[in-house]
């Protein structure tokens, strides 16, 4: 790992202690970053997965590259695949294995419903695809690691074209289990955790997307 990588690293386990300390104060605007008031207000594709959700977030990120070019790193997204585009060192001390690509990926850019995006090997978190509409959304439901069934957690991606590329928008729905334990796990850890990884992983999409088209 580079020194540049772990310095990366390092900020970003910064980040995620800092955010989580300070999640009740911070989570009003995390919860929305870089999302404008009509994006975070809009019915976007993906809503009814999960009906109920106790835990929403709309993030958003404007990307100078149309719509096509920013499309094939949203397909492989993934353990196994592209990776998460995100601080795949704190990623790796979780045991998930994750390498992000810093191409495209033709093997992973065939992406159907029904197909499986993972966070890490065997038994962890894993996502499968709900819907797909290509250079407009990716719709991905939580399943069961162990059973496969339907999860409580929707993450959908869904890119709208702008006069100087498109915006990204990424929306979590979660229906957190009952209890105030479970509440407390998932509002105060996971989320906060979620939004830094999130974030990081948004730039890194950008960044991939703008040097690609630069380079082509």
């Amino acid at each position: 790992m580079q020194v540049r990588e772990v310095l990366d690293n390092v900020a970003g386990a910064l980040g995620i202690a800092v955010t989580v300390l300070f999640s009740p104060i911070l989570r009003a605007i995390y919860a929305r970053w870089g999302a404008r008031d009509e994006e975070v207000a809009a019915a976007l594709p993906g809503d009814a997965v999960v009906p109920g959700a106790r835990l929403c977030s709309t993030r958003a990120i404007e990307i100078a590259a149309p719509a096509r070019s920013v499309w094939p790193w949203l397909l492989q997204l993934g353990q196994g695949r592209g990776g998460l585009y995100s601080y795949a060192g704190l990623e790796n001390l979780a045991g998930c294995r994750i390498t992000n690509a810093d191409e495209i990926l033709p093997e992973h850019q065939g992406l159907a419903v029904g197909d499986e995006i993972r966070m890490g090997p065997a038994g962890y978190p894993v996502f499968r695809v709900a819907e797909v509409v290509p250079e407009h959304h990716l719709v991905l439901q939580a399943r069961d690691p162990r059973t496969g069934a339907p999860g409580d957690m929707s993450w959908v991606f869904v890119l709208r074209p702008t006069a100087t590329g498109c915006r990204l928008i990424v929306r979590g729905r979660l229906r957190v289990g009952a209890g105030v334990a479970q509440f407390v796990i998932w509002r105060g850890i996971t989320d906060p955790i979620w939004f830094v990884m999130e974030r990081k992983m948004l730039l890194g999409i950008r960044a991939r997307a703008e040097r690609l088209l630069l380079t082509s």
